[in-house]
């Protein structure tokens, strides 16, 4: 059922290169639900169901997705090329220091997602919630001058550096045609069907890129849908399943897929790719968010037994869970101790093993939580080498 116009048709344009207008959704001819889809389609629900529910045994899930929404904003960002890693935004948050053009990339992105899920409380996931979110993703970074929450109104295209519009590898729909594909994007997310959600969901965010609606930011904006989504729907709980890593992993797939989308109508190839994306990364962070709690009970244990002031140390505990790199100074402050108790803490903490400094600087020095960042930061392929 496969043909090349499947899903829309690249029309000639006035300056001679040709633009992709896509076909609306649902797929036509619909997608053909093989043994191999269902079987995916399971799995990929079942993954997704245990990861919500390992949610609901975190003792603060709050702090884990705060977390690790950090660290998907490294993700995602370091898929559009930005250098920046977990730990220079964790420093940019304990220090408040100005820091460069990738990090604040980070920082924003880390906004967006919150400002989403909390403005999700009020209105759907739609195209003015969509701009409102891309305002906040490309406010003060790289992107900033091109528009940041508006559609396009110039024409764009994809492809290697120095090409152009006749020499690019995919030029999305003019801005007009672009217009109407998003109107009609944003029916297909509101439809009430029998479309299996999480397939749903692979064909809006496929849908997406293609329409490439924004200037800049549309890959990091279309990976953000796919999580905002889930959780209106009530299928995530907590905003924890992130495709970055997968996608990051799998990058020349990734865009493989969506390409033959385009030239070739192969939406199964894509959805399934998609489904087991899901799985993969459900499984991972299942994975990381039990490691975590075996962690912390670990250490709960110990500080009970070793620590001069357990209860103190317990405090100092749930402290770095939810800002991993401290001061002697700023654990004065957050446990109202004396300095000098503070630091006593601190270095019953670094003998332990919980907390290591991580330079020679006898004034402000920092300690990281480096067991937990370790965890945290698993492909983002950064290590705390000099620790």
């Amino acid at each position: 059922m496969q043909n090349s116009n499947r899903a829309g048709t690249y029309i000639k344009q006035q300056h001679d290169y040709s633009a992709f207008i896509p076909k609306p959704l649902p797929v036509d001819p619909p997608l053909v639900f093989d043994a191999e889809m269902i079987t995916l389609l399971s799995k990929a629900d079942r993954q997704l169901g245990r990861l919500d529910g390992i949610t609901q045994i975190l003792p603060n899930p709050d702090l884990f997705v705060a977390m690790y929404v950090r660290k998907e904003a490294v993700l995602s960002s370091q898929i559009e090329g930005t250098q920046a890693s977990l730990i220079d935004v964790l420093q940019e948050e304990e220090e408040k220091i100005d820091v460069n053009k990738s990090v604040e990339e980070v920082v924003n992105y880390v906004k967006s997602i919150n400002y989403g899920l909390k403005r999700l409380n009020d209105l759907p996931l739609c195209l003015r919630l969509i701009k409102e979110i891309h305002e906040i993703l490309l406010q003060d970074g790289r992107g900033s001058e091109r528009n940041p929450g508006k559609f396009r109104r110039s024409q764009n295209w994809i492809g290697p550096a120095g090409c152009t519009l006749s020499t690019a590898t995919f030029v999305p729909p003019p801005v007009h045609e672009m217009k109407i594909a998003m109107g009609d994007l944003e029916m297909f997310i509101h439809k009430d069907d029998d479309i299996p959600p999480l397939i749903k969901i692979g064909m809006v965010h496929a849908q997406f890129e293609t329409i490439h609606p924004f200037l800049d930011g549309n890959g990091r904006m279309g990976r953000l849908i796919i999580t905002f989504w889930l959780c209106q729907q009530e299928i995530l709980s907590q905003p924890l399943l992130y495709l970055s890593y997968y996608f990051k992993k799998n990058r020349t797939e990734y865009y493989d897929r969506l390409m033959e989308i385009r030239t070739k109508g192969k939406w199964e190839e894509w959805v399934k790719f998609f489904l087991k994306g899901i799985s993969e990364v459900s499984v991972e962070s299942i994975n990381t968010a039990k490691a975590i709690l075996t962690m912390k009970d670990e250490y709960n244990d110990t500080i009970n037994r070793t620590v001069k002031n357990p209860s103190n140390g317990l405090k100092l505990l749930e402290i770095i869970f939810e800002r991993p790199i401290v001061t002697i100074t700023k654990v004065s402050e957050l446990l109202n101790i004396s300095y000098p108790t503070a630091n006593s803490l601190i270095g019953e903490f670094c003998n332990l093993g919980i907390l290591t400094p991580y330079d020679n600087v006898r004034r402000n020095k920092k300690y990281y939580f480096k067991k937990f960042i370790d965890i945290l930061q698993v492909g983002t392929e950064l290590s705390l080498k000099s620790l």
